[in-house]
């Protein structure tokens, strides 16, 4: 092939050129550039992977990636392509201030943009932490160039007197104890540093852990790395082979949009439900689904988690960590499981449909870590929508790790108006609550000041927990992390901050809520609250006052059933629908 029939197909580095009015002037200077490398002529024929990096020293998930890396360019050198690597913003989960999820969309963006102005014919994605795997996804979904997903994998575990630990399930489990006066400030700082001691996302079934497994049911992974550990030899080879897979996509190329489907998306919700999973994968499912304009409903949700069972025995609900599901089968023995409840026509990255991967010897499988649907964990899946008059558009409750004692409950309400308001006075001997009690939070939810923070999982107040008190119903706009857990309502939309039902709840308000009927009713007559939202007053900052993308985020940010994401970056279809 000529060199000027190459350019034509706009193949490798003769694609996207910069525009400078002269085609051959722009390959003559890209060729020019890329030679200062030590690019040779024949190596600059190659078509090529870009691999999306993530690596960053605020991001203790991804510290292999390093090593990581060079396994993705040898298998993409193996394939016949030419390997190069670009730098993206990388989000770890609790170096970022308010919160990591106020930064997802900006990653995905900088995902999209990157994929679409630079040379490439496929893509790897290289993530892990948790808002990283979604933001990648969306990133590529919008872009829709041939892209496969490769996951940090788990943390293996550490030890503290006998006693396994794993971030970051254990780390609030001691930290609630901690509170409670039953562990000493010497033995804190102990525990502190060995909860987690190797490279890796969390070792739980936390929201990285979960949004590998959706990652690898959309299709989007190489089938069996969701829970490979980061630091076993597997997941090198991992890597090796899903820089191969991504060398030979450009030839028989599978984008994401064959891929995430409505049909693998609802096989994704089945998972998520059947592991039991973090509720932030609502929020990121919904997202990656909605730049494909597929939506993802709660009350569907709520369908399919009356009868998907809960299979996999992992903290933050069951007793184990994520090495011992690697161990015992992985996803390759829940999609088994499930198979009867799946959309088996939906396609891998592989080329290969789910049903010709389920027809596949599972080999073994520990039932005890991996149940069987026949004798699950439990008969209805982990999450469930709550709706009512108090979240017209839903909440979320993680029902599977909830105290089902506290399922059909009417409560007062004691209010926090803000974070700041909850860190004054939660620890106050005179705070007037009982284990009885129903504590709110408000203006924590995704326009808020806060920007929807991990804080629903809000603390016991001290004068119940020195009681022995270990869960209360707490109701919230905010999220919690995937590794925590307790009877708690999150998500609840419209968030207060814009002035949703939430806002209206007062001190002394009687809150009922039914996991049964799958509603949650503020006790309050309705001439009442309508009152009360003629007297209230927005208290977010204008975006007048804003700047950057703070300004674009707070004007732009949806609410939590739509995702959390921007309109602006959804399909223009789905826009103007």
């Amino acid at each position: 092939m000529t060199e000027k029939n190459q350019h034509e197909h706009k193949h490798g580095l003769a694609r996207g050129l910069t525009n400078y009015g002269d085609s051959d002037f722009s390959i003559y200077l890209r060729n020019s550039f890329a030679a200062s490398m030590g690019y040779s002529r024949e190596v600059l024929k190659k078509p090529i992977v870009g691999i999306a990096n993530s690596f960053s020293g605020f991001n203790n998930c991804h510290r292999h990636f390093p090593e990581l890396l060079e396994s993705v360019k040898r298998g993409v050198l193996l394939g016949g392509g030419l390997p190069i690597e670009f730098p993206t913003i990388s989000l770890g989960e609790v170096f970022l201030n308010p919160t990591s999820l106020k930064f997802r969309n900006l990653m995905s963006m900088d995902i999209e943009e990157m994929i679409r102005a630079q040379p490439m014919d496929a893509v790897v994605l290289m993530g892990g932490c948790d808002k990283t795997v979604p933001a990648q996804l969306m990133g590529a979904a919008s872009s829709d160039l041939p892209a496969i997903q490769l996951v940090a994998g788990p943390m293996m575990t550490s030890r503290h007197e006998g006693e396994r630990l794993g971030a970051c399930t254990d780390c609030r489990r001691f930290w609630g104890n901690y509170r409670a006066g039953k562990v000493s400030d010497q033995e804190i700082r102990v525990i502190e540093e060995r909860l987690a001691t190797t490279a890796g996302t969390c070792a739980v079934m936390g929201t990285a852990s979960t949004m590998a497994c959706i990652t690898e049911t959309l299709g989007m992974s190489l089938p069996g790395t969701a829970a490979i550990p980061a630091v076993h030899a597997d997941r090198m080879r991992a890597g090796e082979a899903t820089g191969l897979a991504a060398a030979r996509m450009v030839d028989s190329p599978i984008r994401p949009s064959e891929l995430i489907t409505e049909n693998s998306v609802e096989n994704a919700m089945r998972v998520l439900l059947a592991l039991g999973g973090s509720t932030n994968a609502v929020i990121h499912l919904t997202a990656i689904a909605g730049r494909l304009g597929i939506p993802v409903s709660l009350r569907r949700m709520n369908e399919l988690s009356d009868n998907t069972p809960v299979l996999v025995n992992l903290k933050p609900l069951g007793s184990d960590y994520m090495e011992d599901f690697f161990y015992a089968g992985g996803m390759g023995a829940v999609l088994r499981e499930l198979k009867p409840l799946l959309h088996l026509d939906t396609l891998s990255v592989t080329g290969e449909t789910l049903g010709d991967r389920l027809e596949v010897d599972p080999g073994y499988v520990d039932i005890r870590i991996i149940a069987k649907a026949n004798e699950p964990l439990e008969p209805q899946g982990g999450l469930v929508a709550l709706f009512g008059n108090l979240a017209p558009n839903g909440a979320i409750l993680k029902r599977s790790a909830a105290d089902k004692n506290l399922f059909e409950k009417e409560g007062r309400a004691v209010v926090f108006t803000s974070l700041e308001d909850l860190a004054s006075r939660i620890d106050d001997p005179e705070l007037d609550i009982t284990e009885d009690d129903f504590m709110v939070l408000q203006n924590a939810g995704p326009r808020s000041a806060s920007c929807m923070p991990e804080a629903g999982y809000l603390p016991i107040p001290k004068k119940l927990s020195a009681k022995g008190v270990k869960d209360l119903v707490r109701i919230s706009d905010a999220r919690m992390s995937g590794t925590a857990f307790g009877t708690i309502v999150l998500h609840v939309s419209p968030e207060s901050a814009v002035g949703g039902p939430l806002a209206l709840v007062q001190n002394g308000d009687k809150i009922k809520i039914s996991v049964k009927s799958k509603s949650i009713e503020l006790m309050v007559d309705n001439k009442e609250l309508q009152k009360r939202r003629d007297a209230w007053e927005s208290n977010i900052t204008p975006l007048l006052n804003r700047r950057g993308y703070d300004r674009l985020y707070a004007g732009e940010v949806s609410q939590a059933e739509k995702g959390c994401d921007f309109s602006f970056m959804l399909p223009i279809e789905e826009k103007n629908t």
